[in-house]
């Protein structure tokens, strides 16, 4: 039986990494292009991800609802209420990626405030605009993505996001580095290669969505079921606010020890992305499974089945654990390695190699705690690991991180310390909530509502 479920997740799952990975290859890219011009552009880059991340991870949480109310309208086997979603947040994600574009755009003066070096913060100006802009046809790609996620069709976006992988690649060559015929624009050619590559694989989803047989049963009943409608877009924000809330204190809390570690210097900023950026490949693995076995109890939970709400997690949690070691193993033994896939530069490099082995340490809390958040919305409990989330890296993590950094002189490695600490606060809270929240199998839901409140 168990083995039965893990098969299920991982069939489900594997798609879904494929296309994290895919999307993650784009900073990935950019990383290693824009290191090759100089340490100063790659640390610019990293302080516009610091900056940006938090509003961008805000959007994709918004998004995370379109998936849940999707399979949970699946599991009910209700075609119009699916497509009724589809088209609530649709807009949803569309109004949500304006906002967050137009305030990035205004906000881009921040950039010289945070104590960054100052042409590291000139560089990153222009790359911070067209970035934000970029999140417009990213977040509209996520809720579409999140559609198809939702209806279990998990290859869809995935195979979209491999294909433009090429199409960033040749974009990157042709604008950073000034080649075939185009002007050399280091960091700012980044930025425009990511904003044509994210608006042609939202194209090419949204034409899938509307014109492939597989979706056409939703798009059929679209003259009834697309308008927009206050309890809808009520109950996709009801799952999406503190989805994004958990996903923005967990990115910000990152994007903060960023701007931290740029204070120290710009070598350990760009030692700190570096071991940042892959640790974040390796998070896409468990992001595929959260996703999987949220979708997967989701669509129980519909059911009403929480004897197999329990199953799912307790398999999807095992799968975690043993992801997270290999993934520290991994770490410890090529901790020498990696940096150089991404700078020459001999101090950053030296720098990066000692922070893998306190990544290598945080693999297994950080793949648990984000499984077992993902399981927890999959039965819509989403506001008390809010909670979690907040005191694991606000009130423990980053403040342990930062003492360690400048009272210790332990610099970027203290601030790793404390992702350690916050992470396997977060795993253990949040694990242990699932298994006591689906511990009773015939719990009804106007009950179960009642006690995801306390």
């Amino acid at each position: 039986m168990e083995f039965t479920e893990t098969r299920k997740t991982l069939k489900l799952a594997y798609p879904v990494i494929l296309g994290e990975l895919a999307q993650m290859s784009f900073s990935l890219i950019d990383v290693a292009m824009v290191g090759a011009v100089s340490y100063k552009h790659l640390a610019a880059g990293s302080l516009v991800a610091s900056v940006i991340n938090i509003p961008f991870i805000l959007g994709i949480g918004i998004t995370i609802s379109v998936a849940q109310m999707v399979s949970m309208a699946s599991g009910q086997r209700d075609k119009a209420l699916v497509s009724h979603y589809l088209f609530n947040g649709f807009m949803l994600c569309g109004l949500t990626a304006i906002i967050i574009s137009f305030i990035l755009e205004g906000g881009k003066g921040i950039l010289f405030h945070l104590g960054q070096d100052a042409e590291v913060a000139e560089l990153a100006v222009p790359y911070m605009s067209l970035m934000g802009w970029s999140v417009i046809p990213m977040l509209l790609f996520m809720s579409l993505k999140q559609f198809t996620d939702g209806l279990e069709f998990t290859k869809t976006a995935m195979i979209l996001s491999v294909l433009v992988i090429p199409v960033k690649l040749i974009l990157n060559y042709m604008m950073i580095f000034g080649n075939w015929g185009m002007p050399r624009m280091e960091l700012v050619g980044a930025g425009w290669a990511s904003l044509i590559s994210r608006s042609l694989v939202f194209i090419a989803l949204a034409i899938v969505v509307m014109r492939h047989s597989i979706f056409k049963r939703y798009i059929m009943v679209s003259k009834r079921q697309w308008y927009l409608n206050r309890k809808t877009w009520q109950d996709l924000l009801y799952i999406g606010i503190p989805s994004s809330l958990q996903l923005a204190m967990e990115s910000g809390a990152f994007a903060v020890s960023g701007i931290l570690v740029g204070m120290i210097g710009a070598r350990e900023q760009a030692a700190h992305q570096i071991t940042l950026t892959v640790a974040s490949m390796t998070f896409m693995v468990s992001i595929g499974l959260s996703q999987a076995g949220s979708i997967r109890t989701s669509n129980a939970f519909g059911r009403k089945d929480w004897p197999h709400v329990r199953l799912i997690g307790k398999t999807t949690i095992g799968m975690a654990l043993f992801y997270g070691v290999l993934c520290a193993i991994g770490f410890t033994l090529f901790r020498t390695y990696l940096p150089q896939l991404f700078n020459d530069d001999a101090e950053v490099i030296a720098i990066a190699s000692t922070l893998m082995i306190f990544a290598a340490f945080f693999q297994i809390s950080d793949s648990t705690q984000a499984i077992s958040a993902g399981l927890l919305r999959g039965i819509k409990d989403v506001q008390i690991p809010t909670l979690f989330i907040f005191i694991a890296y606000w009130v423990i993590g980053l403040p342990i991180g930062s003492f360690l950094a400048f009272n210790y002189d332990m610099k970027a490695a203290g601030v790793w310390i404390g992702f350690i600490i916050g992470l396997t606060v977060a795993a253990f809270l949040l694990s242990q909530r699932f298994f006591r929240m689906s511990k009773e199998t015939r719990i009804s839901h106007s009950k179960f509502k009642q006690a995801a409140r306390t």
